[in-house]
């Protein structure tokens, strides 16, 4: 029974320390998901500035990366010290929305992967109404 006792008490004193010495859960990120194009017509909208912190991958270009995750810049400026409070730090992924043989991207099986493929589809369906409701209107 004393073990058990200082066993529990061990665990508490580790959960205490960890919940002190490690950040809260971040707010949800605004950015994440989206196009890089996107995320910075949004940000000049609002008076802020994107700057490129990680880039993974090179086979997309930067307008077409995907922001992966973001933050507000954690650092001081001036001789004031004043927080940058007009910077946002944007974490890109520029690989392919999904892996071919030879490029790399998502896998076809994750959720990155089957969302880009449903939305290929979906794409691909449109386009072929389209094509069909001109070829119509052509022919008339």
């Amino acid at each position: 029974m004393r073990f058990k006792a200082v066993a529990a008490g061990v665990l508490a004193m580790a959960a205490s320390s960890t919940m002190v010495l490690t950040p809260g859960i971040a707010a949800a990120d605004d950015y994440a998901g989206q196009k890089y194009s996107d995320v910075q017509s949004k940000l000049g909208d609002a008076d802020l500035t994107g700057v490129i912190a990680t880039r993974v991958g090179d086979i997309a270009n930067d307008d077409d990366c995907v922001v992966e995750s973001s933050q507000k810049a954690p650092w001081i400026k001036g001789d004031d010290f004043a927080p940058v409070t007009d910077t946002v730090l944007l974490n890109l992924n520029c690989n392919l929305p999904v892996a071919t043989s030879q490029l790399a991207g998502n896998s076809a099986a994750s959720p990155e992967g089957r969302a880009a493929i449903a939305a290929a589809a979906q794409k691909a369906q449109q386009d072929q109404e389209q094509a069909a409701a001109d070829q119509a209107k052509a022919k008339h």
